[in-house]
């Protein structure tokens, strides 16, 4: 048994610290945040500020791994969040009628919920625990070190408001803005080899109740939930208890974008969207106001380079090791399986050096490549358009722009298309095997132009909303 220390109080950190607790070991779990959640949901959600933690109201979902992880772990966390409004929804709900069952189609489950639902069953399990000290509103500012046996300083506990903790393991889980890389700096440890992808895409979403009955399974719209126009994107988020978040997505330097955050110019545009504009054609009710989040870079933020790990005594789980642009979802499988590897392997965090190392090589093998594959998709994001302003569309792309749409006709490919979004397969396995190559080849044949998802205004339409409404805002 050891005692390990957890740095931060979101979904990682509550994570990590639950799954450790039940693996026997003692721990202590810092939250900044001295502010104590109620318990209620939308006065957590709609009413608490969290400025540290702009993403707490963007629109989440779990994907496949996130589900399995808890359920595996923690079913009664599981449960509950389920007991507080989230809901599954199978990516084969999109046909009439699932296609005949294939080992694995059961894990392509899509859990419906916003994050502070998420957070609440965490928090509830956490609380729970004898084993768990949660030390509210004690920021930690610094770390303990000594030297190691190798090159690496080890860490073996964290200063803080109150004095210092010592630790057989601290756990990185501050998220994407970590000030862990300048304490390890001031210890004397090398800098390690992070990458960034900047994305350079700013997110406005607002929130809407929807009218009861509105939002049963049976008068789901039936229309994909993403709408692309050459310069924005539309997403549709269905939620727990009725609730629906809307997403708008566009460049950070798009001079429109401010404009998005008046809640009048905000709705006009999302209803001219297909995606959006189905499910607000029931009118639900908008609450609170348009919610604002950039600085989203792609960033790989390991505690190890070539020459092996920088420091040891220390991990990080969640954004502090790798932040993903969220257009693909992965951020909390991406942190919950890292606090899954912390617990299972915490036994051994006093061997120091060969802890750090396995777990830096576990993240390598199991993390990165799904950190490549956010990276790759925005990197297509920015070739469409390209294409869009009268560049010309090569095979490959054109290919890769075929699937999701094919999918939507499909089973087959719906099932490889699912399986690369539930990362259960990288898309070179899923849609490189013969059957699934060819249905998507037969689909496109015969298409002169480029396949597109449902598409949004032109931009001389969006603009015209945009300085409509500022004009009678200005004449009120």
């Amino acid at each position: 048994m050891a005692h390990i220390v957890v740095m931060g109080g979101g979904i990682s950190g509550l994570a990590t610290a639950l799954f450790l607790a039940r693996g026997a070991h003692d721990v202590t779990l810092f939250e900044q945040d001295a502010t104590q959640p109620s318990g209620n949901l939308d006065e957590d959600f709609f009413g608490r500020p969290r400025p540290r933690v702009p993403q707490a109201v963007q629109p989440h979902a779990l994907l496949g791994p996130a589900r399995a992880v808890l359920r595996t772990r923690t079913p009664d966390v599981y449960a509950h969040l389920l007991r507080l409004g989230a809901w599954e929804q199978h990516e084969f709900d999109w046909f009439t009628e699932h296609p005949p069952y294939r080992p694995g189609d059961e894990d392509l489950v899509l859990v419906r919920l916003r994050r502070v639902v998420l957070e609440t069953a965490l928090r509830a399990a956490v609380h729970a625990h004898s084993n768990v000290r949660v030390e509210s509103g004690a920021a930690v500012h610094g770390l303990v070190t000594e030297p190691g046996s190798g090159r690496a300083p080890r860490v073996t506990g964290v200063r803080f408001t109150g004095g210092q903790a010592a630790a057989d393991l601290v756990v990185d889980a501050t998220g994407r803005r970590s000030p862990v890389a300048n304490w390890l700096a001031a210890a004397g440890a090398r800098a390690p080899q992070t990458l960034t992808h900047r994305v350079g895409l700013a997110y406005a979403c607002r929130w809407y109740r929807a009218h009861p009955g509105a939002m049963a399974r049976t008068r789901l719209p039936h229309v994909p939930y993403t709408s692309a126009a050459p310069y924005a994107l539309s997403i549709a988020f269905p939620s727990d208890n009725g609730l629906l978040g809307v997403a708008l997505v566009c460049p950070v330097d798009d001079p429109t974008l401010p404009a998005l955050r008046d809640p009048g110019i905000f709705d006009s545009l999302a209803r001219l969207f297909p995606s959006s504009a189905a499910w607000l054609s029931h009118d639900p009710q908008p609450v609170g106001e348009v919610h604002v989040m950039a600085g989203l870079d792609n960033r790989w933020s390991p505690t190890a380079d070539d020459a092996g790990p920088v420091v040891t005594g220390l991990v990080r789980v969640g954004d502090a090791l790798v932040h993903t642009n969220p257009t693909l979802t992965q951020g909390i499988s991406l942190a919950l399986w890292a606090a899954a590897r912390v617990a299972e392997t915490a036994h051994d965090a006093t061997r120091h050096e060969e802890f750090a190392r396995s777990y830096d090589q576990w993240a390598r093998t199991v993390l990165k490549p799904w950190f490549g594959l956010q990276v790759a998709a925005d990197r297509d994001n920015e070739r469409r358009l390209s294409a869009a302003s009268g560049a010309p569309v090569d095979e490959e792309t054109r290919q890769k722009a075929a699937r999701f749409l094919c999918a939507l006709e499909d089973p087959l490919v719906m099932r490889a298309w699912a399986q690369v979004r539930h990362m259960v397969r990288t898309p070179d396995e899923a849609f490189g095997s013969e059957d699934v190559r060819l249905r998507v080849e037969r689909w496109l044949k015969g298409r002169t132009e480029g396949p597109r998802p449902p598409a949004g205004p032109p931009r001389d339409v969006w603009e015209a909303v945009v300085m409509a409404r500022q004009a009678t805002a200005c004449g009120r």
